[in-house]
């Protein structure tokens, strides 16, 4: 069974910067399109950051210039370094994966962040 385990949430003050982690395990088959989604209180979730197995990323538009998605294959862990917090970035932060071999999608338990003064 594929496992997610996610860490490095926590409060911090406005403009400090976090990195998220999450280590997927139990897989027999290639970790493909890696993600960070994130839910604020009584929002819907949303997708921040993606990575595909060759290092292709995208980002949320709002998180641009401050956060980078990174992968190591090696680890089959993504990372997601986040700098120039700001309060409304604010969430809990999921790790998602997918392995396309197994037509699987895996959620990690999410990590909160909370930017706050």
């Amino acid at each position: 069974q594929v496992q997610l385990v996610e860490s490095g949430g926590g409060l911090v003050h406005p403009g400090g910067s976090l990195r998220l982690s999450c280590a997927a395990s139990g897989s027999m088959f290639s970790i493909n399109a890696m993600a960070w989604y994130r839910q604020a209180a009584g929002k819907q979730r949303e997708l921040v950051a993606g990575i595909t197995s060759g290092g292709i990323t995208n980002l949320k538009d709002s998180v641009k210039g401050r956060f980078t998605i990174s992968r190591d294959n090696a680890k089959n862990t993504v990372y997601l370094q986040m700098n120039s917090l700001k309060p409304e970035d604010t969430a809990v932060y999921f790790c998602n994966v997918h392995i396309y071999a197994l037509n699987l999608e895996v959620w990690g338990q999410g990590t909160l962040v909370t930017v706050s003064s």
